[in-house]
C-alpha cells in the first residue's frame, strides 16, 4: 500500500508568505549550503506524522476534529528572528510567533493527546511555534555555521504580520529534487460559534 509522508499544519495567508519571501531576499547570502524554504512551502507545524497509510487520514481528520472542539479562531503575529539549536551551530533558521500564543499551546497540548490515542508516539521535543526560512545543509563546517549565525542574529531583519488561524490541515508532502509539493488531504475548521454564554 502506498504510504503518504503527511503532517498537520495551520495554513498560512498569501500576504504572509510574500512577506517572507521579502525577508528572506534580504537575508540570502551567496553561501551554497544554505538551502532556502520556498515560500509557498512555508507553514505553521503542529505535528509530523511521517509516513501513513491512505486508510488512516479518516482516523487522523477524527482527531483533528476532536482535538479542535470548542477552539475557536484565533490571531498570531509574526516575531523575532531565531536558529535551531544556537547561534554557534545554525541549522535552521525561522521567524518566531507573537499573539495568542496560550490558544496555540492549548491546540497544540489538544492534538497532541488525541492523536496519540490513535497511534503517533508522542512529541519528546517541547513545542516552540515557529516558521522556517532556511536549513543549513550537513556539510557545513562548523566556521561557515557560526558566520552565518552571527549574521542573522546581527541582521535586526524583521516582518511584522498577522495570521488568523481558522483550522488545521492534515498536509500530504512529496519530496522533488527542487523542493517538497504540499497538498491539502483534510481540514479540521475551529467553531465559529461564541461559545462563551
Amino acid at each position: 500500500m502506498e504510504k503518504i509522508r503527511s503532517f498537520i499544519a495551520i495554513e498560512l495567508p498569501e500576504s504572509l508568505k510574500t512577506e517572507l519571501a521579502g525577508l528572506q531576499s534580504k537575508l540570502k547570502v551567496e553561501k551554497p549550503r544554505i538551502k532556502w524554504v520556498s515560500p509557498d512551502s512555508i507553514h505553521l507545524t503542529l505535528k509530523f506524522l511521517g509516513d501513513i497509510d491512505a486508510t488512516a487520514i479518516d482516523r487522523i481528520e477524527q482527531a483533528m476534529t476532536e482535538a479542535v472542539n470548542g477552539i475557536k479562531p484565533f490571531g498570531l503575529s509574526t516575531g523575532q528572528l531565531g536558529v535551531f539549536p544556537n547561534p554557534q551551530r545554525v541549522q535552521v533558521v525561522w521567524v518566531g510567533l507573537e499573539g495568542e500564543i496560550d490558544v496555540l499551546d492549548n491546540l497544540y497540548n489538544r492534538l497532541e493527546n488525541s492523536i496519540t490515542k490513535i497511534g503517533f508516539p508522542p512529541e519528546k521535543r517541547g513545542f516552540k511555534p515557529h516558521l522556517t526560512l532556511a536549513r543549513v545543509g550537513d556539510e557545513a563546517s562548523p566556521e561557515e555555521r557560526k558566520e552565518f549565525g552571527d549574521f542573522i542574529i546581527s541582521s535586526n531583519a524583521e516582518i511584522n504580520c498577522s495570521i488568523k488561524a481558522t483550522g488545521l490541515s492534515l498536509m500530504k508532502s512529496v519530496l522533488t529534487p527542487r523542493r517538497a509539493i504540499y497538498t491539502r488531504l483534510a481540514f479540521a475548521g475551529f467553531s465559529l460559534a461564541d461559545n462563551t454564554n
